[in-house]
């Protein structure tokens, strides 16, 4: 049961660092990974039965890692956000 519990967590994490870097600029990246964190970080979170703190730490996480990436690196395009600019 705990290596599942471990698993959860570490696909959750990878999933959140691998799709937060939509945006070209730092703050759109940040915002899409602090999203995109939080909803992998609560489902994680749910299977712990913690998906508030699964939220915030994934939603920390994406932030970050969003906020450290360049746009060179991870590109996924414009945000829905800016979509019609």
């Amino acid at each position: 049961m705990r290596a599942m519990k471990t698993m959860t967590i570490a696909s959750a994490l990878v999933l959140a660092v691998g799709v937060s870097a939509c945006g070209t600029t730092q703050s759109d990246r940040a915002l899409t990974g602090a999203g995109l964190g939080a909803g992998a970080g609560a489902l994680g979170g749910a299977a712990l039965g913690h998906p508030l703190a699964g939220a915030l730490i994934g939603g920390a996480g994406g932030a970050a890692a969003g906020a450290l990436t360049n746009h060179n690196d991870v590109n996924f395009g414009k945000p829905i956000w800016k979509w019609g600019d």
